[in-house]
């Protein structure tokens, strides 16, 4: 599972990749939009930024994944929306606030079937672990 180092890491880069290339490479990675998801720290109140794909987009929602590589545990900013879930998103350098919830049991398998169908990579991360790994769906604010 990746460490928390190395998921750091990725983000930073992928972040300069963007200010590279002045936004025209990596917005979108394995035909997926890439978002940028910022919330609080739910123990430092601190702000936080990741750089995550949005597997299921329809229209203003999005979906996405905490997979965590398929780790054991939440990734920090699933934990970080799950204790305030007034977000804000980026995508190609516009920034919107959304409200996040976790999609329920009901509407998981349906949502999980469009996530692996063109993804397959979060079946293998889901093969990894034994908790089920949370979809979250992102809805813009009026």
């Amino acid at each position: 599972m990746p460490s928390d180092f190395a998921l750091k890491t990725m983000n930073r880069v992928h972040r300069a990749m963007l200010a590279v290339s002045g936004g025209r490479v990596g917005w979108s990675a394995s035909n997926m939009p890439v978002l940028e998801l910022h919330t609080v720290g739910r123990k430092s109140g601190q702000p936080r930024a990741s750089m995550l794909t949005a597997p299921v987009q329809d229209g203003d929602t999005l979906v996405i994944v905490a997979s965590r590589g398929g780790d054991d545990h939440h990734p920090a900013w699933f934990l970080n929306l799950q204790a305030d879930p007034h977000v804000q998103v980026t995508i190609r350098g516009t920034t919107r606030a959304f409200t996040a919830r976790i999609a329920t049991a009901e509407e998981r398998p349906a949502l999980w079937q469009r996530v692996v169908s063109d993804n397959k990579r979060y079946a293998d991360y889901q093969s990894k672990t034994q908790r089920e790994i949370p979809l979250v769906i992102l809805t813009p604010d009026a």
